[in-house]
């Protein structure tokens, strides 16, 4: 039996999606004006840029790379980045906001720059695994207190920036260490 859209688990439904963004803009907005503190982005919010981007990574040409919760992290810390970017006032066919396809568009590029900066640093991450010791690949967040959707993005997020420093470390090391060994064979056996 097919399941109803209401019924899979990355359903948004776009109407209220869409005026729960406008909503929460024209908040900001306002707080600006009179300048007090901008309101956070509503957990209804957080929880439909997961969606949005959980359902994208599904499709065929996302679900098979193993990075794809990198993805997917990357594709909410975008959209919280782009949401003050929403047109509220942008004409739609309906006469409707459409902030689904807004942000799905922003996840979507948010994945092709994820897998371009994979695919650069695939070599440097090969190495990395071969000189590192164990506690480099283990995920200890299990101590975080993860209660809400912007708190588990902001800690996976800073995780994610993390790692990448230290490939980019790695591979400025690597690049270093074979400008100084031009004369030998290419090989890093000797390197850490």
């Amino acid at each position: 039996m097919k399941k109803k859209a209401k019924d899979k688990p990355h359903y948004v439904n776009n109407r209220e999606f869409s005026t729960s963004v406008v909503e929460y803009v024209n908040s900001v907005n306002e707080a600006k004006e009179h300048g007090k503190e901008e309101p956070r982005i509503t957990e209804y919010i957080g929880t439909c840029f997961l969606k949005i981007a959980e359902g994208l990574s599904h499709k065929p040409n996302f679900y098979g790379y193993t990075y794809r919760e990198e993805m997917v992290m990357d594709a909410v810390e975008n959209c919280i980045k782009a949401i003050m970017n929403y047109n509220i006032e942008k004409a739609t066919r309906t006469g409707l906001p459409n902030a689904f396809s807004y942000f799905t568009q922003i996840s979507y590029f948010a994945f092709l720059r994820r897998i371009a900066k994979e695919k650069k640093y695939q070599d440097v991450k090969d190495l990395f695994k071969e000189h590192a010791d164990a506690e480099s690949f283990m995920d200890s967040d299990n101590h975080i207190d993860a209660s809400g959707i912007v708190n588990r993005v902001r800690y996976r997020s800073q995780a994610l920036r993390k790692r990448d420093t230290a490939r980019k470390n790695f591979a400025k090391k690597i690049n270093k260490t074979k400008r100084s060994q031009k004369g030998t064979d290419g090989k890093l056996d000797n390197f850490i």
